[in-house]
């Protein structure tokens, strides 16, 4: 069977993506998966999504880590495969997908796209770290030059190891360039090594500026490896609403396989 692919990246963060609204796709062949997203013996990617029929919105999103195993919810995913979803003509400008049984939103407009992320409410405070779950996990640290940190082997430390063990998290190290900018670099689990850019964990991060009070802004820019993301949000009775992760989705090539 040969099946058409195409390649999108949402700042460095790319991903395999295919329409499979005619469910031919082998959903549970989780080694070819793997196989696929592996650089230099496949196609290469931090990750692989299905577009499918849904019967809450315009479309469904299944995404599977770069292990080939089901994921949570990728930011940076998301904004790519509402591209994908437009480039298919599936919507015009505004549309609402089903992803991890929960729904989202997005618009495109002038070349960006902007996803509505999920409220957060509950934000964990420890002396050297903040953990929040923005549709996936997230371990956030201050840091004064990342630069210069090992994030695979720092990251690979703490994604493993206590309190989150085998379940784990992604981890992002911050670095503070002016009152509303952070640098940021991200390990990413089921990718398990650093990538250029990631939409939950600049999401995370952008929330624990603000909590921290290291900016007082309610929109903040990130800087990461693969390029600029913009998130912006509302704050009511400490629970952060509103929330929409902003840059853009870039089509790479397509293919078959």
């Amino acid at each position: 069977m040969k099946i058409q692919f195409y390649k999108y990246h949402g700042t460095g963060n790319d991903f395999i993506i295919i329409d499979n609204r005619k469910m031919v796709f082998p959903k549970e062949d989780h080694k070819w998966i793997e196989g696929i997203c592996t650089r230099k013996f496949g196609i290469g990617a931090d990750g692989l999504m299905l577009i499918e029929n849904s019967d809450m919105s315009d479309f469904k999103m299944i995404y599977y880590n770069a292990n080939g195993k089901i994921g949570s919810m990728c930011g940076n995913g998301g904004r790519c495969i509402v591209a994908f979803a437009h480039f298919l003509g599936i919507f015009k400008s505004k549309t609402s997908f089903e992803a991890i049984g929960k729904l989202y939103e997005a618009k495109i407009e002038n070349g960006l796209v902007s996803l509505k992320m999920n409220d957060v409410a509950e934000i964990t405070t420890n002396p050297d770290h903040y953990f929040l779950d923005t549709g996936s996990p997230h371990h956030v640290t201050f840091e004064k030059d990342i630069d210069k940190i090992d994030v695979y082997r720092q990251g690979k430390k703490i994604r493993y190891g206590s309190p989150y063990f085998e379940t784990g998290t992604n981890v992002n190290f911050v670095e503070q360039i002016d009152n509303n900018t952070f640098k940021v670099r991200t390990y990413e689990r089921g990718v398990e090594n650093e990538t250029l850019s990631c939409g939950t964990g600049v999401t995370a991060v952008a929330i624990a500026s603000h909590l921290s009070k290291k900016s007082k802004n309610n929109h903040i820019k990130l800087q990461t490896s693969g390029g600029d993301l913009e998130v912006s949000f509302e704050v009511e009775n400490n629970i952060y609403k509103n929330i929409i992760l902003r840059g853009p989705a870039t089509f790479v090539f397509k293919g078959e396989i």
